[in-house]
């Protein structure tokens, strides 16, 4: 069975893994170090935004040690049975990557702190007066866990990962590379200004860039173009709403409705939520970041602020200031 081609796109490796340069040269070292004392590497913790590469990270980990990895997501694991199912299931030394790790069922949770501090499972076998506990002992593991909320996570369940890395917004240069780079595996002729300018309106995060590269690419498709150019990647950017600085229309609708509807704040998310009837969990996961770290919004005890930037970005005149020109 052939495997499509875009599959290959994640970085095999730390060596091609692009950005993120200084949580890479720590893992390389924790790595190294692991490999060294042949045994499992510390459990590690990934946050960031959405996108940003944590999965990728949690399997290159895996090829580097050389080690399988069974992966899940935090909301899956609704019981604690669940849970030990895979623990008991794991070899020697291997990953077990939780997505979303801050959504585990508290039950769960207290199933876990003695799996990773001691490598055992105390289970609970029946109910009531004939209850017993059973402790069930685990091969070495390292639990890597990703999340977008490290604010969520419990106190207990953070001071148990020994390598905690923190995932930040990538650089429209390094989007570049990684536009470049997919191209390349994907066959598309593309030329570096368009990968730029690809790279700028990507919002800092590679999963965008690699997105947007695939929808122009459609469009250069249908135009009959071989290689896409500054021009092209413009004009399809421009047809999807995506502008300059990487907001779309959900973006935008944030923006108009803090200063539009609210006279640019301060405003509750909730209200912001219902007036543009979005989920508040998507406003605060997905959208808000990338405003606050472009600086278009900011947070204040009251609520969310438009900042002089949104009004000079939307073209709205701020209050207050009087229109230039006669």
């Amino acid at each position: 069975m052939n495997v499509p081609i875009e599959d290959h796109i994640r970085p095999q490796s730390l060596d091609q893994f692009i950005g993120q340069k200084d949580v890479c040269n720590n893992l390389r070292v924790y790595i190294q170090a692991a490999k060294s004392r042949k045994q499992p590497l510390d459990h590690t913790l990934l946050y960031g935004n959405p996108g940003l590469g944590k999965t990728t990270l949690a399997y290159i980990m895996a090829k580097e040690l050389g080690v399988n990895i069974v992966s899940t997501s935090g909301p899956v694991l609704e019981r604690s049975g669940d849970l030990a199912a895979i623990l008991t299931s794991l070899n020697r030394n291997d990953i077990l990557f939780i997505d979303e790790i801050h959504r585990l069922h508290p039950a769960v949770e207290e199933v876990l702190y003695p799996g990773m501090e001691d490598f055992k499972l105390d289970l609970i076998i029946g109910q009531g007066p004939g209850a017993r506990t059973v402790k069930i002992d685990l091969q070495p593991f390292t639990l890597v866990g990703a999340t977008t909320r490290l604010g969520l996570l419990t106190s207990p369940l953070r001071d148990r990962f020994g390598v905690i890395c923190r995932l930040n917004f990538y650089s429209p240069e390094e989007l570049a590379q990684i536009v470049l780079r997919a191209a390349k595996i994907l066959q598309v002729k593309i030329d570096p200004q368009a990968a730029l300018e690809i790279g700028r309106r990507s919002r800092g995060t590679p999963r965008i860039a690699n997105r947007l590269l695939r929808r122009v690419r459609d469009f250069a498709n249908v135009e009959g173009v071989n290689l896409i150019t500054l021009e092209i990647a413009r004009q399809s950017l421009d047809l999807m709403d995506v502008d300059e600085m990487g907001l779309d229309i959900m973006d935008r609708k944030i923006l108009e409705c803090i200063i539009l509807k609210y006279g640019g704040g301060p405003v509750g998310i909730k209200t912001i939520a219902a007036a543009i009837s979005e989920e508040v969990r998507t406003i605060e996961e997905i959208y808000e970041p990338f405003l606050i770290q472009a600086g278009l919004i900011k947070r204040t005890p009251r609520g969310r602020m438009a900042t002089p930037k949104a009004y000079e970005h939307l073209k709205i005149q701020l209050p207050g200031k009087l229109p230039l020109g006669p």
